[in-house]
């Protein structure tokens, strides 16, 4: 056996062994099913997709990606700079430009590319980053790969994000907009704020609250409150990629030195014919109405039956079980319930948070949040 199988085979046993080992389900979800998943030929009630709007299964967005293929085919051919550039990419980068403030726009073919790239363009062994110590996987990898001083302060502590501006004068702050495993908001106006006063931008990943936001109070996320904006379109808008917004001399930069962008075959022009569509639904905020009423009626629920959630007011709703074994057995007996939830361990949340992920979305209904409330109880009692 060579070296590297053996390193291999040993780091695999030692996830498997501590039960953080992870891997693929086979899945399937027929159009029109809206939260049913077939798994090893059983019926699941989905609580675990970030389609918080229900457009991935959308008549609207599949009639568009059919007409996207007709019109463009199905791949762009080349990098952006190449032959990969074209007016479904331009009319996708205007529609968000139009709707968040900012004065351009650049597409990536995914959320972590885009959110990576960003960083190690933007950033060097020169720069200083004052960070939330909750932001993603591909804000923390683009930024150890700039070289740049990272500085975390404690999640959502804004005296703690002062003290780290006020000592090591940052070039940027980043956070997001809503936080993926806890579902809880950050003080966006307070931060921007403080980086203003202090000749700092303000970054924000936007990924689960582009469509999502303005949601129980708080305001959406745009040009007015931030310097530079992240979005994806796999969360709310249902569909494929991301786009970086910001100033026209920052995405200029970005188009000049971004190795992610500059070296990548660009997203398929149907793919930003989609988004477009997606982009537009999203404008008169009906979907973003039945979300809070599937959210309120599901804390209710939770609360019937005594159940501890985290108190997020978006779709994202942690119950944190803590021991990784009682998470495993929780979440076997949810999914022979028929119940698939999102089962989240560490390292992706702290050690002793473990918890079950339960996103929302448009298409539950209330028979289904009180069933999965009910089966909550039970499992969690057992």
């Amino acid at each position: 056996m060579s070296r590297l199988q053996q390193k291999i085979d040993d780091k695999m046993q030692r996830a498997e062994q501590s039960g953080l080992l992870r891997r693929r389900q086979l899945l399937t979800q027929s159009v029109g099913s809206a939260n049913r998943l077939v798994h090893q030929g059983s019926i699941k009630h989905n609580f675990a997709s970030n389609d918080y709007l229900g457009l991935s299964q959308s008549p609207e967005l599949i009639e568009a990606l059919g007409e996207g293929a007709r019109l463009y085919g199905v791949g762009s051919g080349a990098s952006p700079l190449v032959t990969g550039y074209s007016d479904a990419h331009a009319a996708l980068e205007q529609a968000l430009c139009e709707a968040t403030g900012h004065e351009a726009a650049l597409l990536f073919s995914s959320g972590f590319s885009a959110n990576s790239a960003l960083m190690k363009t933007l950033l060097d062994k020169e720069s200083v980053v004052v960070a939330d110590k909750l932001i993603h996987a591909s804000l923390i990898d683009g930024l150890l790969e700039s070289g740049a001083q990272l500085k975390r302060f404690a999640h959502n502590d804004l005296g703690a994000a002062k003290r780290l501006v006020d000592k090591h004068q940052p070039l940027t702050v980043v956070t997001e907009s809503v936080f993926s495993m806890d579902g809880d908001l950050a003080p966006i106006d307070e931060l921007y704020e403080l980086t203003q006063a202090n000749d700092a931008w303000l970054i924000v990943d936007d990924a689960h609250g582009f469509g999502v936001l303005p949601l129980g109070g708080h305001n959406k996320v745009d040009a007015s409150c931030c310097d530079i904006q992240i979005v994806t379109f796999g969360k709310a808008l249902g569909c494929q990629g991301a786009a970086i917004l910001g100033s026209n001399t920052c995405i200029d930069f970005l188009v000049a030195h971004a190795r992610d962008y500059i070296y990548s075959t660009a997203l398929s022009p149907a793919s930003a014919h989609v988004a477009l569509k997606a982009v537009n639904l999203i404008k008169n905020g009906e979907c973003r109405d039945r979300l809070a009423q599937v959210i309120e009626a599901f804390k209710l629920a939770a609360k019937a039956r005594g159940l501890r959630l985290l108190g997020s007011h978006t779709p994202i709703q942690p119950l944190v079980v803590g021991d990784i074994d009682k998470l495993a057995k929780v979440n076997r007996e949810l999914k022979t319930a028929g119940f698939w939830v999102g089962a989240i361990r560490p390292p992706t949340v702290p050690q002793g948070s473990a918890r079950l992920r339960i996103t929302l979305n448009v298409n539950h209904t209330q028979a289904e949040l009180e069933a999965l409330a009910d089966q909550l109880q039970r499992a969690l009692q057992d």
